[in-house]
């Protein structure tokens, strides 16, 4: 039980970092991008991609593209159909990479 602690501690440090992994998961209908996480290594966040896929197939979800990758997201739900846009710069930015814009 001690292991666990020290690895939720580790990964939110990471997170708190904006170096931790994120599945982010794109869907044309509803129109959303989601963030599930956070997670300290890849294979851990990649292990746990299928079961939320299948969340949202259940959910009738449609066009679902999902990738693994370091950030921070701000939401966890970006619903893109009601006006919210996601700022990708912002996004890349807060994932410890340049960006041209805040240079």
């Amino acid at each position: 039980m001690k292991l666990g602690k020290i690895g939720e501690i580790w990964t939110n440090t990471l997170d708190f970092l904006g170096q931790a992994w994120w599945i982010e998961v794109s869907t044309t209908q509803p129109k959303c991008t989601y963030y599930f996480g956070p997670f300290a290594d890849v294979k851990e966040a990649e292990s746990a991609m299928k079961g939320h896929i299948e969340d949202l197939e259940n959910e009738s979800a449609q066009g679902i593209q999902a990738v693994v990758k370091r950030c921070k997201p701000e939401r966890l739900t970006i619903d893109h159909d009601m006006g919210e846009n996601r700022d990708r710069e912002r996004a890349t930015a807060l994932s410890g990479q340049p960006s041209s814009s805040l240079l």
